[in-house]
């Protein structure tokens, strides 16, 4: 395959709205760095990581500050974005096996290995360098997971980043078989997953959604659905769940402190309903309660997810599909939120 010199792709040029999103055709060809495998990319999906890094929402001041980045640090600006990608490997850098050229592969989004070296804190795909949103993209070979599956690119391009954020909360608080849990915001791209991945696991999963998504996540493997804003301690009654996946925060958050037993487990990777809440940290301490704050992936997290799709544990859920130059129309279905799973681009 001959790889051209400049490639088509959507470049964030600034924090701010959806017109700080540009379409280039001149985009340089990234080449591999020793380490580097170099992807023609199929299919990327959209969530939330994208957004929130187009608007600041990370800053803990203004859009201006340095702390606007994913990892805490200032964007390097223009910069591809997209942390889902599904695709192929093209070419290879001089310390990787020949062998590795034309596999089909997820990128983990976590990226522990960057530029030849560990990064400390890792990067993330699509934040700290480039991204799945153009024909190419270059990542250490660590991070590109071969899968061997009949699932599509699409299909395969909205499991890297909203799964494995799923597993890595999945695994952090330690849910076994037999055991409860509640999942907020179950009805996006990572509650989605979540569902799916705890009843893998053998457990019990109930969920808060809106009445129009009920079915789909029942069908997905839920037990029980409640519908956003219901009264969790009438509902489920005090003391009775072993583990809360929180995506939402938000003023109703201490509720779910007080449905976890003692010793139950909380683990937050999303604040979509407000990142500021009101803790009584005798909750906290008197029920010998656990946090699990979750960005960083765990090192076995996403191997375990490729076996998981592998073996056909969990199911992709593709809610809608978009060709990449309409991007901003894809980024708005995403912010409306009338959709269950992923939306995803197509790229090749």
């Amino acid at each position: 395959m001959t790889i051209p010199n400049f490639m088509y792709g959507v470049v964030l040029t600034g924090h701010g709205g959806p017109e700080m999103l540009e379409v280039r055709d001149n985009l340089e060809v990234p080449s591999p760095g020793p380490k580097d495998v170099i992807i023609r990319v199929n299919a990327a999906g959209v969530n939330n990581t994208d957004i929130n890094t187009r608007t600041a929402w990370y800053s803990k001041g203004d859009a201006n500050e340095a702390d606007a980045g994913w990892s805490g640090n200032p964007l390097e600006l223009p910069r591809v974005q997209g942390a889902d990608v599904c695709g192929k490997i093209v070419s290879v850098g001089s310390d990787v096996a020949t062998t590795r050229m034309g596999e089909r592969v997820l990128i983990e989004p976590c990226l522990r290995f960057a530029d030849s070296v560990e990064q400390s804190p890792p990067w993330y795909l699509g934040s700290e360098c480039h991204g799945g949103f153009a024909e190419y993209v270059r990542v250490d070979t660590r991070h590109a997971h071969a899968i061997k599956s009949d699932l599509t690119a699409i299909e395969l391009a909205s499991f890297p980043c909203s799964y494995s954020t799923a597993e890595n909360m999945l695994t952090r608080a330690k849910l076994q078989a037999g055991e409860t849990i509640l999942v907020t915001g179950a009805s996006g791209g990572v509650g989605s997953a979540t569902v799916q991945l705890a009843r893998a696991r053998g457990a019990k999963v109930i969920v808060i959604t809106s009445a129009n998504k009920i079915n789909t996540l029942m069908d997905l493997g839920a037990e029980r659905a409640l519908l956003r804003g219901a009264d969790l301690v009438s509902e489920l009654g005090p003391n009775s769940i072993d583990v809360v996946v929180d995506l939402v925060a938000g003023p109703s958050w201490p509720s779910l402190l007080d449905v976890l037993r003692p010793k139950g487990r909380y683990a937050v990777a999303g604040a979509i309903g407000g990142p500021i809440v009101e803790l009584d940290v005798r909750t906290l301490y008197l029920k010998d309660l656990s946090f699990f704050g979750c960005t960083v992936l765990e090192p076995e997290v996403f191997g375990n997810l490729v076996g998981r799709i592998e073996r056909s544990e969990i199911k992709p859920l593709v809610a809608e599909v978009f060709e990449l130059k309409d991007i901003n129309a894809a980024q708005t279905a995403f912010g409306n939120k009338g959709y269950t799973g992923k939306i995803v681009l197509n790229v090749s």
